[in-house]
């Protein structure tokens, strides 16, 4: 499988040379693995398929497309596996030579002093720099902002923790031939990667049991190891120094900043999962507070033998000396060691808190018995100890190895690891309170108020100092259930500090009244003291379909106007978040509405919070796909309206976009800083508001809101409103395949229904990510254009989306992403997918309709643009792209042949085949891997 890749004859050919040539090797290994494990015949069936995909692809060859249609006919089951897996892992293994190319090409940059990529830190700083922005500015923002990514576990996370075990092996192992090797250390080199694929090739890709949540934290936990614990205080290091190169001073001080934090949904969101509950939460903290105590007990032993500074050499502080004293080591051995001695009572310290808060497999016992640490900032203030001694006493440069990164992870991570979110839906909040106050004798049918009289009843009861609740009646299993969430929220809090849980998210935000029944329901958990005014936990709205979008505004003005709420905002600093879904408003109203009705709605948000002396954080609910808010988050945060950002911004990183962003440290460090240097950009950017530019921008709104209108009505028109689609949606896709996986421990609908407003958006764009089509990305845009320009002068029509797309960055994001999904997309392979679809008439029709706004969507964005290639302004990810489609391509055409087989058998009773059905899943995987943002 060593020939795949054809020689690349485009501009930085040269550069990409050694990506080709790892992704050479990869595929040799592979193919070596492939005859020892199956033998020669599968192998050059794998050739075969491999060649003629190709030609099909570059030749829209018909005769090829038949012989491959023979080709995947002819194979047996087992076969089938074979080569679903062969091309699967190739998808795998070329991520992990992308990889390591991205973080070659990085390093070249930094050896050639290159001047800083846009991106980075030191781009962001040089650029706010030159527009006059000044050192105590920025330093000032690093030190009240705060910018969070928050993991989520969703159905479409396809990646098992043993498989990126071993392709984590594999990604060290490709990045070791970077340095110069003996031939010895080459041969062994090559043969520990040889052995890592064969362990890959002998290792079960798929789960044959559903996933549990507590495997789902297991999962994500993996990647703090992987990346967070290392590489965020690293990067809170190269910031400081980074701040004081740009500036031509000194490294700036920030203290004990922790501006970047990371959140998780895993574990407390309980929206359409009913397998999380008290139990998932309490073990979701108890696994993240295990995980960052043992990593600082290992940090905190390794400091412990490489501090072995005596007494005799140099002086300590009173401090220092008093902490060595306190220390449960009195070996006389280590006497004038006090550094060790105190690093052994810190560890045995850190030890009984990690007991307290959960631990049963403490690997090195500690000497001695002491009391646990009351919090991490007591913890904190032991290392500062020892770290202000040795700067006192000629030892300032043994604190950079390992003690500073280990004080910043302490001031960052705390013992909590990540603050976990609660969410779920307003209809259970009210079916729950609806119990409470009929059963309480308050109000007998609480759901069939007005909105007028919900709030007015909500206010009064909140306003009550006793309870509804009361332990000698018996209340449904979802009220109880609800009401133990909360309890157990406040019991969290209380025993891992108060950054364990501090949001409650509320999806499908529709009104006020579903605000306030969360702070009643905080209130009769122990979460709301209404004497004080102040709500532990924050309560935070999610706006998702496009009528929530543009009701949020007037919502949270009418929210932060009633006094109880202005208390309780006042005890959070005057801030107060929401939450916007991505996901669900391009379901509801496709790519362009709800790009356009999200930015609206920042834009009034930022109004309303103005006014009301409020600071407004946003929390983006984004995808991994364009269709879901996805693409590059630095170009994404750059867009967002004036004044919606402000040091202060948190974003979901959801499936499997979480392993192709955080897997390996490098690219994860990479990822994180953009987030950072988007966020200092967007924020401290000087916004001129001359007249001549606002006039521009309401121009372009104008046109926006114009476009808008159109594409959602295409977009409806296909999706809701025409006769039959459903059908053909359920057929040439593979969503029925995707909803019997075992990817995650949510259902794949949050009813049980074929109607695709009751369909998650996550496993709806999922599903069409895998049959090539991606209609969620583009849908709707060629129509709403070519209307609009029909309507009046085309010609300066034409020149002003020019005009949009060289100055508004909303709108040239906004074509950049639909530009990459628009490379992604293809209609030859798609039609394979619409062949499933047994209505004849059906699938001519729909498919027929598709591809003329397919065809439409392109002309008009490449006369926007002016280029007619895909992706001209990034050649490199348009060369990423085209190196995947020969590995792609096949995998999608087993898929369909495989789908074909599995539904043609589920017709016939007793006929059913696993192996069939595990292909499917192995080729779905593969997919997933090879479009890497697909979820």
């Amino acid at each position: 499988m060593d020939k795949h890749v054809a020689p690349d004859t485009s501009a930085g050919a040269d550069k990409d040379a050694p990506l080709k040539e790892d992704i050479r090797l990869l595929g040799r290994l592979l193919g070596d693995v492939l005859r020892d494990q199956e033998g020669d015949a599968v192998f050059d069936v794998v050739e075969t398929i491999r060649q003629t995909a190709v030609r099909f692809r570059r030749d829209a060859d018909p005769e090829a497309g038949q012989e491959l249609t023979s080709l995947l006919h002819k194979l047996t089951r087992n076969q089938t596996i074979s080569v679903v897996r062969a091309f699967s892992y190739f998808s795998h293994l070329a991520n992990i030579a992308e990889d390591q190319h991205h973080n070659r090409r990085r390093r070249a940059h930094l050896l050639n002093g290159s001047p800083p990529r846009e991106g980075s830190v030191g781009y962001a700083l040089g650029k706010l720099r030159a527009a006059g922005v000044d050192q105590p500015t920025v330093e000032n923002f690093f030190r009240n902002a705060l910018i969070a990514p928050v993991l989520t576990a969703h159905p479409t996370e396809v990646q098992r923790k043993s498989i990126l075990d071993a392709e984590h092996d594999i990604a060290r192992l490709l990045a070791e031939r970077d340095a110069p090797l003996t031939p010895k250390e080459q041969v062994r080199n090559l043969q520990l990667m040889h052995a890592r694929i064969a362990t890959l090739w002998q290792t079960r890709m798929l789960r044959y049991t559903k996933l549990t949540v507590a495997d789902e934290i297991e999962n994500a936990l993996s990647y703090y190891r992987i990346t967070f614990l290392r590489e965020l205080p690293a990067l809170y290091d190269d910031i400081e120094d980074e701040i004081g190169v740009q500036y031509h001073g000194k490294p700036a001080q920030l203290g004990d900043a922790a501006y970047v934090q990371m959140g998780s949904w895993i574990g407390g969101d309980r929206d359409g999962n009913p397998n999380v509950n008290a139990d998932t939460m309490r073990h979701a903290v108890m696994r993240h507070a295990t995980t960052i105590l043992d990593w600082y007990l290992d940090e905190v032993h390794a400091l412990g033998a490489e501090l072995s500074t005596s007494t005799l050499m140099v002086d300590i502080t009173p401090a220092m000396q008093s902490l060595a004293e306190r220390s449960t080591d009195q070996s006389p051995h280590r006497e004038d060691e006090p550094y060790r001695r105190a690093l052994i009572g810190i560890y045995a310290r850190l030890a009984a808190s990690a007991r307290e808060l959960g631990a049963t497999n403490i690997l090195r016992k500690e000497v001695g018995h002491a009391a646990p640490y009351r919090d991490a900032n007591a913890f904190a203030a032991d290392l500062e100890i020892v770290a202000e001694s040795l700067a006192a006493n000629h030892g300032a440069m043994l604190i950079l190895p390992r003690l500073a990164g280990l004080m910043r992870a302490a001031r960052i991570f705390g013992f909590h690891l990540a603050s976990l979110d609660m969410r779920q839906t307003s209809d259970v909040h009210e079916r729950v309170l609806a119990e409470l106050f009929e059963k309480a004798g308050v109000e007998a049918d609480y759901a069939a108020l007005s909105e007028d009289g919900k709030v007015a009843l909500l206010l009064a009861e909140l306003a009550q100092p006793r309870l509804l609740y009361t332990p000698y009646e018996s209340y449904s299993e979802e009220t109880e259930s609800e009401l133990a969430i909360v309890r157990a929220a406040r019991e969290i809090r209380q025993r891992y500090g108060a950054r364990a849980i501090r949001n409650y998210i509320i999806s499908h935000t529709e009104a006020v009244s579903d605000l306030l029944e969360v702070l009643l329901l905080q209130k009769e958990g122990g979460l709301l003291k209404v004497s004080q005014g102040m709500s532990e936990v924050m309560v935070i709205p999610l706006f998702e379909t496009i009528p929530d979008l543009q009701r949020a505004a007037s919502i949270m003005e009418t929210w932060m106007a009633m006094p109880p709420v202005a208390r309780i905002i006042e005890h959070q600093g005057r801030l107060q978040e929401v939450m916007l879904g991505y996901s669900d408003s391009n379901k509801d109203g496709g790519f362009l509405t709800s790009n356009w009705e999200l930015y609206q709605a920042e834009l009034k948000l930022v109004e309303v919070f103005e006014r009301a002396g409020v600071k407004l954080r946003l929390f983006h609910g984004r995808g991994g796909t364009v269709g879901r808010g996805g693409g590059p988050s630095y170009q994404a945060i750059l867009a967002q309206p004036p004044g919606t950002v402000n040091g202060q911004i948190r974003l979901t990183e959801q499936g499997e976009i979480i392993a192709s962003k955080f897997s390996n440290p490098e690219i994860g460090r990479r990822n994180l800083e953009l987030l950072v240097a988007a966020t200092l950009e967007a924020s401290l950017t000087p916004h001129a508001a001359e007249g001549a530019k606002a006039e521009r921008l309401a121009r372009f709104e104008a046109v926006m809101a114009e476009l808008s209108a159109r594409a959602y009505k295409a977009y409806r028109d296909l999706v809701y409103e025409t006769p039959g689609f459903t059908d053909y949606f359920f057929a040439a896709t593979p969503i029925a395949e995707i909803a019997e996986l075992n990817l995650g421990s949510r259902p794949a609908s949050r009813k049980s229904t074929r109607r695709i407003e009751d369909l998650r958006a996550i496993p709806w764009g999922f599903s069409w990510g895998q049959c090539r089509l991606l209609l969620p990305g583009w849908y709707g845009f060629g129509s709403a254009v070519s209307e609009w320009l029909h309507e009046g002068p085309q010609e300066e029509r034409l020149a002003t989306l020019q005009e949009m797309f060289r100055e508004w960055p909303f709108f040239a994001t906004l074509l950049s992403n639909m530009d990459m999904v628009l490379a992604k997309t293809d209609l030859a392979i798609a039609s394979r997918y619409a062949g499933l679809v047994p209505d004849a008439a059906l699938r001519e029709r729909i498919f027929k309709r598709i591809a003329a706004e397919h065809g439409e969507t392109i002309r008009r964005l490449e006369a926007i643009t002016g280029t007619s290639e895909r992706l001209a302004g990034n050649p490199l990810l348009a060369r990423s792209i085209q190196n995947r489609f020969a590995y792609l391509d096949p995998l999608n055409h087993l898929q369909v042949e495989l789908i074909h087989r599995h539904r043609a058998m589920s017709r016939e009773p007793g006929e059913m085949d696993p192996r069939v059905h595990r292909g499917i899943h192995l080729s779905i995987n593969g997919v997933a891997a090879g479009l890497r943002n697909t979820g």
